[in-house]
């Protein structure tokens, strides 16, 4: 069930309405997990300051034979960027909807703010904020209506600053020009948008954003990592779930790895790429004969453009010890290849993902 937590029940019989589900502190999410429940949550005090606000023990999920989340133990830092990695279908989504408490885990725990979920959804949400699987809209109803609808549905949110504060929430995402527009008349880039900004209408603690980058152009992509950058320098911890790996290297302080279903790692983003290897990158104008060299002497995943060859440098040679990189080199070199740039370049979280799974990934979505 796709939506933005905490907001107004899901507009499913509205005409455009992308069949989502909305959380954000300002309405109902899915009461104990079944498709269709409500819970209107109440704002409460401020929850106390914690070195963790996302916590997760076994956390597993099971379909009948299917297991789309195994055993997962995850720790997201308070003040942290934190990104969500992983191929698509690698139960990054699945996770989010149990902590989010729109469904029931088969067994583990989960506990956001603090709050075990979904027991303390009424608690937790209220300072949530939520984009997942894409907004819920009314398709008939402006960009503008849309949030003032959403937040009337908020029993804590004062009617006397709802208007300023949607206008705001739409400034902030770039949508002020197409706030008069109906929403079924929105593109994709734009829905995403107008869910954020409904995610937003509330000052909140932690903002989960599940594909927020999904039917963006690379100028929105960018919008939307300023923005994350924003809210975390002003306090809000930011979880992203994403399938893009350079997104999540641009922007996240700290990120986790998944692929059928389990945790591969997690740390702060510069470690998960310096455990590690970059590539050896050759720049020479002979990029023919120096990929032939490069192979031979055990280089691999070679890749050729006009000027410059790149690859996975050999691990250990025939008797076993590590490849001298100044030995590559020298082999160029004595085969009349003109070297204008040699070395290994900074390893990648694709290079980080590469060597834990040994398997591709889909870096451009």
């Amino acid at each position: 069930m796709p939506g933005i937590i905490g907001g107004p029940p899901t507009p499913t019989g509205a005409p455009g309405d992308g069949g989502s589900t909305r959380s954000g502190g300002s309405g109902e999410p899915g009461g104990s997990g079944e498709p269709g429940g409500s819970v209107r949550p109440d704002r409460g005090a401020p929850l106390s300051p914690l070195p963790h606000v996302i916590e997760t023990r076994g956390l597993t999920k099971r379909y009948g034979k299917h297991l789309a989340v195994d055993r997962l133990d995850l720790t997201v830092p308070e003040g942290s960027v934190f990104g969500f990695l992983g191929p698509n279908g690698s139960g990054k989504t699945t996770t989010i909807r149990m902590l989010m408490g729109l469904i029931e885990p088969t067994s583990g725990t989960a506990r956001v703010l603090g709050g075990p979920m979904p027991r303390a959804a009424r608690t937790v949400l209220p300072h949530v904020g939520a984009l997942i699987e894409g907004p819920a809209l009314y398709g008939f109803l402006s960009g503008r209506d849309n949030l003032l609808r959403y937040d009337s549905a908020d029993p804590a949110a004062d009617p006397r600053t709802r208007r300023r504060r949607a206008e705001a929430a739409l400034d902030r995402v770039g949508l002020t020009a197409a706030a008069g527009k109906k929403a079924k008349a929105y593109s994709l880039g734009m829905k995403q948008r107008l869910g954020l900004a409904a995610a937003l209408l509330q000052p909140r603690r932690l903002l989960v954003l599940d594909e927020p980058t999904n039917g963006l152009d690379p100028q929105g992509m960018r919008e939307i990592r300023t923005l994350v950058r924003e809210l975390a320098r002003e306090g809000t911890t930011v979880f992203l779930s994403s399938h893009l790996l350079d997104e999540i290297e641009q922007v996240c302080t700290h990120a986790a790895v998944m692929t059928r279903g389990r945790l591969i790692t997690q740390g702060p983003v510069a470690e998960l790429a310096a455990g590690a290897r970059g590539r050896l990158a050759v720049t020479t104008p002979d990029p023919g004969e120096a990929a032939r060299v490069l192979k031979e002497r055990g280089v691999a995943d070679l890749v050729v453009t006009e000027d410059r060859v790149t690859g996975e440098p050999p691990g250990k040679d025939a008797s076993g010890r590590d490849t001298d990189l100044a030995e590559l080199n020298a082999a160029l070199v004595e085969a009349g290849v003109r070297v204008r740039g040699f070395g290994l370049e900074r390893a990648s979280l694709e290079d980080a993902f590469v060597a834990l799974t040994g398997e591709g990934f889909d870096v451009a979505g």
